[in-house]
């Protein structure tokens, strides 16, 4: 299921839900992944100062994918191509 996100807080109820359904706990979640507990319970909070690198680490190892739809005039202007959805660049 798709979900667009329109703050950062609104990821947080995702990834705790996420790791509920995969019957995990948070600190053996945390554990596996390689961060603190502490930092994953700010990002299940939607702490607005979590480190972006340890976030996506944390949503990857979850299985969670985050999708972005940036206007195809802003897309161009990219000078390192970004993988678009479905491979294609």
């Amino acid at each position: 299921m798709k979900f667009l996100l329109k703050n950062y807080d609104e990821l947080g109820p995702l990834v705790r839900a996420t790791r509920k359904s995969q019957g995990m706990r948070q600190d053996d979640t945390a554990e596996g992944i390689g961060v603190s507990e502490n930092f994953l319970a700010k990002v299940e909070r939607g702490g607005g100062t979590v480190q972006w690198q340890k976030l996506f680490q944390v949503l990857t190892e979850l299985g969670i994918q985050v999708e972005i739809d940036v206007p195809d005039a802003a897309a161009s202007l990219l000078q390192t191509p970004i993988k678009q959805r479905g491979g294609a660049e």
